[in-house]
Protein backbone atom coordinates (compact mmCIF):
# COMPACT_ATOMS: atom_id res chain seq x y z
CA UNK A 1 0.00 0.00 0.00
CA UNK A 2 1.45 3.35 -1.03
CA UNK A 3 0.74 5.21 2.18
CA UNK A 4 2.74 2.76 4.26
CA UNK A 5 5.78 2.76 2.01
CA UNK A 6 8.72 4.71 3.41
CA UNK A 7 11.48 3.20 1.31
CA UNK A 8 12.86 6.69 0.73
CA UNK A 9 12.43 7.61 4.38
CA UNK A 10 12.79 11.38 4.80
CA UNK A 11 15.31 12.11 7.51
CA UNK A 12 16.17 15.82 7.45
CA UNK A 13 13.82 18.49 8.79
CA UNK A 14 13.20 19.77 5.26
CA UNK A 15 12.49 16.28 3.88
CA UNK A 16 10.08 15.44 6.70
CA UNK A 17 8.30 18.77 6.28
CA UNK A 18 7.96 18.14 2.54
CA UNK A 19 6.45 14.71 3.32
CA UNK A 20 4.07 16.31 5.85
CA UNK A 21 3.07 19.08 3.43
CA UNK A 22 2.30 16.60 0.66
CA UNK A 23 0.17 14.38 2.90
CA UNK A 24 -1.59 17.43 4.34
CA UNK A 25 -2.36 18.76 0.86
CA UNK A 26 -3.90 15.42 -0.10
CA UNK A 27 -6.10 15.35 3.00
CA UNK A 28 -7.16 18.97 2.51
CA UNK A 29 -8.10 18.20 -1.09
CA UNK A 30 -10.25 15.25 0.01
CA UNK A 31 -12.10 17.39 2.55
CA UNK A 32 -12.56 20.46 0.32
CA UNK A 33 -12.23 20.24 -3.48
CA UNK A 34 -13.05 16.52 -3.67
CA UNK A 35 -15.41 16.49 -0.69
CA UNK A 36 -18.41 15.07 -2.57
CA UNK A 37 -16.37 12.14 -3.87
CA UNK A 38 -14.85 11.61 -0.42
CA UNK A 39 -18.26 11.71 1.24
CA UNK A 40 -19.62 9.13 -1.20
CA UNK A 41 -16.69 6.75 -0.66
CA UNK A 42 -17.38 6.79 3.08
CA UNK A 43 -20.98 5.58 2.72
CA UNK A 44 -21.27 3.12 5.64
CA UNK A 45 -24.10 1.20 3.96
CA UNK A 46 -22.51 0.64 0.57
CA UNK A 47 -20.81 -2.57 -0.45
CA UNK A 48 -17.12 -2.41 -1.17
CA UNK A 49 -14.88 -4.20 -3.61
CA UNK A 50 -11.80 -3.72 -1.46
CA UNK A 51 -10.51 -7.25 -0.97
CA UNK A 52 -14.10 -8.48 -1.21
CA UNK A 53 -14.98 -7.06 2.20
CA UNK A 54 -17.72 -4.74 3.36
CA UNK A 55 -16.80 -1.17 4.16
CA UNK A 56 -15.57 -1.17 7.72
CA UNK A 57 -12.77 0.60 9.49
CA UNK A 58 -11.99 2.80 6.50
CA UNK A 59 -9.21 5.34 6.79
CA UNK A 60 -8.39 8.58 4.99
CA UNK A 61 -4.77 8.60 3.84
CA UNK A 62 -2.88 11.53 2.45
CA UNK A 63 0.11 10.67 0.24
CA UNK A 64 3.39 12.57 -0.10
CA UNK A 65 2.50 13.34 -3.75
CA UNK A 66 -0.53 15.37 -2.59
CA UNK A 67 -3.12 12.73 -3.47
CA UNK A 68 -5.57 11.02 -1.09
CA UNK A 69 -7.17 7.63 -0.67
CA UNK A 70 -9.98 6.07 1.35
CA UNK A 71 -9.14 2.46 2.05
CA UNK A 72 -8.71 -0.25 4.67
CA UNK A 73 -5.89 0.09 7.20
CA UNK A 74 -2.52 -1.50 6.59
CA UNK A 75 -2.30 -5.20 7.41
CA UNK A 76 1.23 -5.00 8.81
CA UNK A 77 1.47 -5.13 12.61
CA UNK A 78 2.95 -2.84 13.63
CA UNK A 79 2.46 -0.69 10.52
CA UNK A 80 5.43 1.03 8.87
CA UNK A 81 3.83 4.40 9.67
CA UNK A 82 1.27 5.42 12.30
CA UNK A 83 -2.24 4.76 11.01
CA UNK A 84 -5.03 7.36 10.57
CA UNK A 85 -8.24 7.11 12.60
CA UNK A 86 -10.12 3.86 11.88
CA UNK A 87 -13.76 3.66 10.92
CA UNK A 88 -14.34 7.25 9.82
CA UNK A 89 -17.28 5.94 7.76
CA UNK A 90 -19.22 4.63 10.76
CA UNK A 91 -20.31 8.03 12.06
CA UNK A 92 -21.03 9.59 8.67
CA UNK A 93 -24.80 9.13 8.54
CA UNK A 94 -25.30 9.75 12.26
CA UNK A 95 -23.85 13.27 12.16
CA UNK A 96 -24.41 16.54 10.40
CA UNK A 97 -22.20 16.50 7.28
CA UNK A 98 -20.25 19.59 8.31
CA UNK A 99 -19.66 18.26 11.83
CA UNK A 100 -18.54 14.90 10.46
CA UNK A 101 -16.05 16.52 8.09
CA UNK A 102 -14.73 18.61 10.99
CA UNK A 103 -14.25 15.44 13.05
CA UNK A 104 -12.35 13.76 10.22
CA UNK A 105 -10.22 16.91 9.90
CA UNK A 106 -9.26 16.85 13.59
CA UNK A 107 -8.29 13.17 13.41
CA UNK A 108 -6.34 13.88 10.21
CA UNK A 109 -4.35 16.63 11.94
CA UNK A 110 -3.44 14.18 14.70
CA UNK A 111 -2.34 11.57 12.16
CA UNK A 112 -0.25 14.03 10.15
CA UNK A 113 1.61 15.14 13.27
CA UNK A 114 2.19 11.59 14.45
CA UNK A 115 3.56 10.56 11.04
CA UNK A 116 5.88 13.59 10.92
CA UNK A 117 7.29 12.98 14.38
CA UNK A 118 7.58 9.26 13.72
CA UNK A 119 9.80 10.06 10.73
CA UNK A 120 11.65 12.60 12.85
CA UNK A 121 12.40 10.24 15.72
CA UNK A 122 16.14 10.60 15.16
CA UNK A 123 16.13 14.39 15.04
CA UNK A 124 17.71 16.25 17.93
CA UNK A 125 15.58 18.50 20.11
CA UNK A 126 16.35 21.71 18.23
CA UNK A 127 15.56 20.02 14.91
CA UNK A 128 12.27 18.75 16.32
CA UNK A 129 11.45 22.25 17.50
CA UNK A 130 12.24 23.66 14.05
CA UNK A 131 10.10 20.97 12.39
CA UNK A 132 7.13 21.77 14.61
CA UNK A 133 7.60 25.49 13.98
CA UNK A 134 7.47 24.90 10.21
CA UNK A 135 4.36 22.73 10.60
CA UNK A 136 2.74 25.26 12.92
CA UNK A 137 3.11 28.02 10.32
CA UNK A 138 0.53 26.19 8.19
CA UNK A 139 -3.18 26.27 9.06
CA UNK A 140 -4.41 22.97 10.46
CA UNK A 141 -6.68 20.81 8.32
CA UNK A 142 -9.43 21.58 10.82
CA UNK A 143 -8.93 25.34 10.34
CA UNK A 144 -9.07 24.95 6.56
CA UNK A 145 -12.18 22.75 6.58
CA UNK A 146 -14.07 24.94 9.06
CA UNK A 147 -12.73 28.12 7.43
CA UNK A 148 -11.42 29.33 10.76
CA UNK A 149 -8.46 31.65 11.04
CA UNK A 150 -5.83 30.81 13.66
CA UNK A 151 -6.30 32.99 16.75
CA UNK A 152 -3.29 35.17 17.38
CA UNK A 153 -2.85 36.86 20.75
CA UNK A 154 -1.41 40.34 20.92
CA UNK A 155 1.81 40.58 22.92
CA UNK A 156 1.52 42.65 26.08
CA UNK A 157 3.58 45.83 25.90
CA UNK A 158 4.69 45.52 29.52
CA UNK A 159 5.19 41.77 29.57
CA UNK A 160 8.22 40.59 31.49
CA UNK A 161 8.88 37.63 29.20
CA UNK A 162 11.82 37.57 26.82
CA UNK A 163 11.07 38.46 23.22
CA UNK A 164 14.33 37.38 21.62
CA UNK A 165 14.96 39.71 18.64
CA UNK A 166 11.70 41.67 18.75
CA UNK A 167 11.55 45.16 20.20
CA UNK A 168 9.50 45.65 23.33
CA UNK A 169 8.87 48.41 25.83
CA UNK A 170 9.14 48.49 29.60
CA UNK A 171 6.67 50.26 31.87
CA UNK A 172 8.67 53.48 31.59
CA UNK A 173 8.10 53.59 27.83
CA UNK A 174 11.74 53.10 26.82
CA UNK A 175 12.45 51.00 23.74
CA UNK A 176 14.45 47.87 24.52
CA UNK A 177 15.88 45.35 22.11
CA UNK A 178 16.73 41.85 23.23
CA UNK A 179 19.57 40.06 21.40
CA UNK A 180 18.87 36.65 19.92
CA UNK A 181 19.41 33.90 22.46
CA UNK A 182 21.56 30.90 21.69
CA UNK A 183 19.68 27.93 20.27
CA UNK A 184 20.18 25.84 23.37
CA UNK A 185 18.92 28.61 25.67
CA UNK A 186 15.94 29.46 23.51
CA UNK A 187 14.84 25.85 23.59
CA UNK A 188 14.71 25.96 27.37
CA UNK A 189 12.59 29.14 27.38
CA UNK A 190 8.84 28.71 27.19
CA UNK A 191 7.36 30.07 23.97
CA UNK A 192 6.09 33.57 24.78
CA UNK A 193 3.14 35.33 23.29
CA UNK A 194 5.23 36.87 20.49
CA UNK A 195 5.35 33.51 18.72
CA UNK A 196 1.60 33.82 18.12
CA UNK A 197 1.80 37.35 16.73
CA UNK A 198 0.89 38.47 13.21
CA UNK A 199 2.46 41.52 11.60
CA UNK A 200 -0.06 44.37 11.55
CA UNK A 201 1.16 45.34 8.08
CA UNK A 202 1.79 42.19 6.02
CA UNK A 203 -0.02 39.63 8.20
CA UNK A 204 3.08 37.42 8.38
CA UNK A 205 3.83 35.19 11.36
CA UNK A 206 6.37 36.03 14.05
CA UNK A 207 9.91 34.93 13.23
CA UNK A 208 12.58 35.02 15.91
CA UNK A 209 15.21 35.94 13.31
CA UNK A 210 13.47 39.18 12.34
CA UNK A 211 13.27 42.57 14.03
CA UNK A 212 9.82 43.58 15.29
CA UNK A 213 8.45 46.76 16.85
CA UNK A 214 5.21 47.37 18.75
CA UNK A 215 2.90 50.37 18.39
CA UNK A 216 2.28 52.16 21.72
CA UNK A 217 -1.14 53.34 20.54
CA UNK A 218 -2.92 50.32 19.03
CA UNK A 219 -0.53 47.72 20.57
CA UNK A 220 -0.15 45.87 17.28
CA UNK A 221 3.27 44.52 16.28
CA UNK A 222 5.06 44.96 12.97
CA UNK A 223 8.08 43.68 11.07
CA UNK A 224 10.63 46.49 11.23
CA UNK A 225 11.09 46.20 7.47
CA UNK A 226 7.33 46.65 6.89
CA UNK A 227 7.25 49.99 8.69
CA UNK A 228 10.79 50.99 7.71
CA UNK A 229 12.17 51.00 11.26
CA UNK A 230 15.62 49.59 11.96
CA UNK A 231 16.84 48.42 15.39
CA UNK A 232 19.16 51.43 15.52
CA UNK A 233 16.34 53.84 14.72
CA UNK A 234 14.07 52.19 17.27
CA UNK A 235 16.54 52.99 20.06
CA UNK A 236 15.89 56.71 19.62
CA UNK A 237 12.08 56.41 19.56
CA UNK A 238 10.41 57.16 22.90
CA UNK A 239 6.89 56.38 21.75
CA UNK A 240 6.34 54.49 18.51
CA UNK A 241 3.16 55.09 16.48
CA UNK A 242 2.49 52.82 13.52
CA UNK A 243 1.64 54.41 10.13
CA UNK A 244 -2.09 53.84 10.69
CA UNK A 245 -2.12 55.50 14.11
CA UNK A 246 0.08 58.33 12.89
CA UNK A 247 -2.37 59.00 10.05
CA UNK A 248 -5.32 59.00 12.45
CA UNK A 249 -3.57 61.49 14.76
CA UNK A 250 -2.74 63.82 11.87
CA UNK A 251 -6.41 63.98 10.87
CA UNK A 252 -7.56 64.92 14.35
Amino acid sequence: MEMASISSSPRTVEEIFKDYSGRRAGVVRALTYDVDEFYKLCDPGASCELKGQSKENLCLYGHPNETWEVTLPAEEVPPELPEPALGINFARDGMNRKDWLSLVAVHSDSWLLSAAFYLGARLNRNERKRLFSMINDLPTVFEVVTERKPVKDKPSVDSGSKSRVSTKRGNEGQVKSNPKLAAEESYEEEEDEHSETLCGSCGGNYNADEFWIGCDICERWFHGKCVKITPAKAESIKQYKCPSCSLKRSRQ
